[in-house]
């Protein structure tokens, strides 16, 4: 039976814990840490969910993007009115907000100095994020959820 919706968000769950925990030095060193966790895991799979979470390959291996904190001050100032985060294809993101709030958290990123974005645009309760790329859009995401953690 193929893992469900659930069981690929508990996996993408424990990779983000691995990876906090430091980098990993190749796929198969996460599958080994998943299946010892419990886990589904196969190299393709764990493959997928990097890509997904945006993890990044480096010389040490495969981590989580660094988080800029001067950034991710002004992402977490906004996170309260933060709804949704929703990929638009692979170059825009949608960020829908509680109403009247989108020129403030447009301008909390239009500040953040992130790299891979390249400009907003905020409506009344909408923002568009146009990134540099797929990987970048994802990246983003990642930094988003971290940076709007209580």
């Amino acid at each position: 039976m193929p893992p469900t919706t659930e069981d690929q968000i508990q996996r993408r769950s424990a990779i983000r814990e691995l990876l906090q925990q430091g980098p990993a030095a190749t796929q198969a060193s996460l599958v080994s840490a998943l299946r010892t966790r419990g886990y589904v895991a196969t190299q393709s799979s764990v493959s997928r969910d990097l890509r997904e979470i945006g993890a990044i390959k480096t010389v040490h291996g495969y981590e989580l993007p660094a988080a800029n904190d001067s950034g991710d001050d002004h992402v977490s100032q906004v996170a309260d009115l933060l709804r949704t985060v929703t990929p638009a294809g692979p170059n825009l993101l949608v960020i829908h907000t509680a109403v009247g709030a989108a020129q403030r958290v447009g301008l909390a990123f239009d500040r953040c100095d992130w790299t891979g974005i390249v400009g907003t645009i905020a409506g009344d309760d909408t923002v568009f994020i146009a990134t540099e790329s797929a990987a970048a859009q994802k990246n983003l995401i990642t930094r988003i959820e971290r940076s709007a953690r209580p």
